[in-house]
């Protein structure tokens, strides 16, 4: 696969809360200057309430029908419709420790894919991470199946992940 190949994807990140799929996604949109779309930054508000299901589907589907772009985020009901539309599906598959602890250090810190800060441990987020699993993974796995013509990398240590971007000119 040529440098220039791997500009022209269009990618999402998937994976559960905690796993670095925000930070991942920066460093590779650093890399190859794709667009790069937080699905967080899109369904809340700074204030911590939500948009629509309706209005957050249509952004999602605007940005979908774009020619290049990377999307990060986990929001399981849209997997199917990011899975069809992306050639590349990246996965964090990672232990749901590193995911937890992913969660609790990044309280108090000010993040680019939020439009908050959060002040404490999200326990909704450790029962995600908990659930993932049972709940997540069974999906993706058949989802991967139906849509086996797309390229699915998946990365079960974090060290794995920073080597790919490595090997596309990270560091």
């Amino acid at each position: 696969m040529t440098f220039n190949y791997i500009k022209e994807m269009q990618r999402i990140i998937i994976g559960p809360p905690g796993s670095g799929k925000s930070t991942f996604a920066r460093k590779l949109h650093d890399l190859i200057s794709l667009p790069l779309y937080h699905l967080d930054n899109i369904y809340w508000k700074s204030d911590g309430t939500t948009i629509s299901r309706e209005e957050f589907d249509d952004k999602l589907k605007k940005l979908l029908d774009e020619e290049k772009w990377i999307i990060d985020g986990n929001y399981s009901r849209t997997f199917e419709a990011r899975i069809k539309a992306a050639d590349t599906v990246i996965f964090l598959d990672y232990d749901p420790k590193i995911c937890i602890e992913g969660i609790i250090e990044r309280v108090g810190k000010k993040r680019s894919d939020i439009p908050w800060v959060e002040q404490e441990v999200d326990e909704e987020l450790i029962k995600l991470v908990n659930e993932y699993d049972k709940n997540n993974k069974p999906v993706l796995g058949k989802l991967f199946q139906k849509y086996s013509d797309k390229r699915i990398i998946i990365f079960h240590e974090r060290l794995d992940a920073e080597k790919w971007l490595s090997s596309l000119g990270g560091n």
